[in-house]
């Protein structure tokens, strides 16, 4: 594996910090030498820069290494800032599982995980990666996807809770809003009627100006509402259910309403990112990205070609790619669990909205489909098939074309390319 600088196997120290929310303990190790210095480090921007300063003045401003368990959060931001000094993420699993092996009693304090992170990093830095980011564009469109799907993923779960709290009570609410409970039709409907006692008190005129007013139009929709209100009964009329369930479900609303507006300034800044984003080319008409994928997918490769020496690296870092446990005579096969769960997510999602616009994807679908295989498995393998073909369009700077793609299947005679003829006949 390359290392970023000139000869880093020169390394002037060796660093190893156990990180925490207000302290941190690290181990300090010369080049050279056995002896360890430990000592404490406060989370605070004036002690990092001093701790730092007296490093780089210490050793003459030459490659310092650094370990720790994280790779992102306020400690690595704040030690990417310095050139000299050589990040080495470990994985929190590492560190666990290299006491677990060494230290028979599992015994755990701040010390001796900052003397294991810094024996890790002398004695098996050949097996580490150190951290190399990529471009400013490239983590910060990073940072807004991920975050983006927070927040729709948050507005889920409200959604979800906010149908079984009206459910409880006022279960014509469902009905009402079309079944849409994340629209501002939705929204606002809790705030003007919270119970059906209160919707069924409102005159017709004014239940249409409230259809109307949120460009819904529809005849039968409005009456059809006009008739809820004329014909249905209440669930309950236990005060107690109504007044906590109405509380309850305003609550639910008022966040939703608060993560749609957070999700479409998301989603602008998210636009303007990518359209300035120098691989965009590359990822924007891919078939069934669209706007939220197509940013989530350039995001993961970026604009460093060597961080993923083959597509094979990134079949298996996602989790795409399965595991094979062998044992004498015993072969399993499972899903991939340890991996980044957003960018497995990512890639399972394209390959299902690849489907409508890209021929040869439903061909894949219907051949293993054919076969016995369950979806879930083809869509995986599927995705697995589109990781290869995204890291060579990636590596080679060439945007995919499904015409010519598909033309290469023919040519080979593969039955992703001629199988919705067979079906067509």
């Amino acid at each position: 594996m390359q290392e970023p600088l000139s000869d880093l196997h020169e390394y002037a120290a060796f660093v190893g910090i156990d990180w925490a929310d207000r302290e941190h303990v690290f181990g300090l190790q010369v080049a050279g030498e056995h002896q360890v210095e430990i000592g404490v480090l406060a989370q605070t921007p004036e002690a990092l820069g001093s701790w730092v300063a007296k490093l780089q003045k210490r050793f003459g401003g030459h490659p310092v290494a650094i370990a720790l368990e994280q790779s992102r959060g306020g400690l690595i931001h704040a030690l990417m800032n310095y050139d000299f000094l050589v990040l080495y993420p470990l994985h929190p699993t590492t560190v666990a599982s290299f006491r677990q092996a060494f230290k028979s009693s599992g015994a755990k304090n701040d010390p001796l995980d900052a003397r294991d992170i810094l024996e890790i990093l002398t004695k098996h830095r050949e097996r580490l990666r150190p951290l190399n980011p990529d471009t400013e564009p490239t983590r910060l469109l990073r940072r807004l996807v991920e975050d983006r799907r927070k927040a729709v993923d948050g507005r889920t779960q409200h959604v979800e809770a906010l149908h079984a709290s009206t459910k409880e009570y006022f279960p014509q609410y469902i009905e009402l809003v079309n079944g849409t409970l994340d629209s501002r039709l939705a929204g606002d409907f809790l705030q003007k009627w919270p119970t059906f006692e209160l919707f069924q008190q409102a005159k017709p005129t004014t239940i249409r100006q409230f259809y109307y007013g949120h460009n819904i139009r529809s005849p039968a929709v409005v009456q059809k509402a006009l008739d809820v209100a004329k014909t249905g009964q209440t669930l309950t009329t236990d005060g107690a259910i109504l007044e906590g369930g109405q509380r309850l479900s305003q609550w639910h609303a008022e966040l939703i309403q608060c993560l749609n507006r957070a999700i479409e300034d998301y989603e602008q800044r998210i636009k303007e990112v990518f359209n300035d984003y120098s691989e965009a080319y590359l990822f924007s008409k891919l078939p069934g990205a669209g706007r939220a994928m197509a940013p989530r997918l350039a995001a993961f490769f970026g604009t460093d070609r060597s961080h993923y020496a083959a597509a094979a690296n990134v079949q298996c870092f996602t989790g795409i790619a399965p595991i094979t446990k062998q044992s004498g005579r015993t072969k399993v096969v499972h899903a991939r669990w340890a991996c980044p769960k957003f960018d497995r997510q990512t890639f399972h999602e394209f390959a299902r909205l690849s489907l409508p616009k890209c021929q040869w994807a439903q061909n894949y679908v219907t051949y293993y489909t054919q076969k016995g295989k369950s979806y879930q498995v083809i869509l995986r393998s599927l995705a697995f098939k589109w990781i290869r073909i995204l890291f060579r369009c990636w590596q080679t700077r060439t945007p995919y074309d499904d015409a010519k793609y598909l033309a290469t299947l023919k040519k080979r005679g593969s039955p992703f390319a001629t199988l919705h003829l067979k079906n067509s006949a």
